[in-house]
């Protein structure tokens, strides 16, 4: 039974994939035809990120997970620190639902318009300390003993786990790449870096206390925590660009 629950959470998860990426590329493709396609790169980094979701949960990684503690971390890394990012970086709502059947699209679009219940409520889950508090709070739990037991010896509680440290992670990394639809205006900067340094600072602290004595495990989780720190040099070049903009007697491109 255990290999039939398996077999079918990885078909459906392979039928999902395989949707979200056929719906991105019809939508870009209408838009480019319309005239209005996004840049290149965003279809190569929803690409991307659909990849690492696949080279997390459908790869042998997966069943090297429910043996070795490193690997088990090495698809929570995949999934929160890259697949997540990745995919938003693709800004793939829009697309997405071009990507569908007017019939299917006007429907799913409509809890996103302005002054809908359902964008309101990602209004709210996607607040800077909001989201970061979520995703925080989901990692911890789902590291105390019984429950990373349960994740290990059950594949449906495997599953969940996934899922929610899939689904807290898109809402972390909302308010720093702002995808549409944009839900608030942008976090001030220093918002933006004080939030990355605080998930680098737990993430950190969740490492050096692994529950498994496994030291590569542990050293994944660690050196993991430290990948938030690419994102605030990004930031900080943004800052210092536009600052060189607005210096007197700089003119754009010089």
């Amino acid at each position: 039974m255990p290999v039939m629950v398996e077999a079918a959470v990885k078909t459906v998860l392979s039928l999902v994939l395989a949707g979200l990426a056929a719906a991105y590329a019809c939508g870009w493709r209408r838009l480019r035809t319309a005239g209005h396609a996004p840049p290149l790169w965003r279809l190569a980094l929803y690409a991307l990120g659909l990849t690492t979701v696949a080279s997390a949960l459908l790869s042998p990684l997966d069943d090297l997970a429910a043996a070795r503690f490193s690997a088990h971390m090495g698809q929570h890394l995949l999934l929160t620190m890259m697949a997540a990012p990745l995919l938003l970086l693709g800004n793939p709502l829009p697309l997405v639902l071009w990507g569908l059947p007017p019939s299917v699209r006007w429907p799913l679009a409509a809890p996103l318009r302005r002054r809908a219940r359902l964008r309101a409520v990602l209004s709210a889950l996607t607040f800077l300390p909001v989201a970061g508090l979520l995703h925080v709070t989901t990692v911890w739990i789902w590291h105390l003993p019984f429950l990373y037991d349960a994740a290990v010896e059950h594949e449906l509680v495997h599953a969940v786990e996934h899922a929610t440290f899939f689904a807290t992670a898109l809402l972390f990394w909302w308010p720093i790449i702002q995808p549409a639809p944009r839900l608030r205006p942008g976090p001030h900067p220093g918002f933006q870096i004080l939030y990355l340094l605080v998930a680098t600072a737990q993430s950190t602290a969740l490492g050096i206390n692994a529950i498994d004595d496994q030291m590569l495990g542990g050293g994944l989780m660690w050196s993991g925590a430290h990948m938030y720190l690419l994102p605030i040099l990004l930031i900080l070049y943004g800052l210092s660009r536009d600052a060189g903009r607005r210096a007197p007697g700089v003119t754009p491109g010089s």
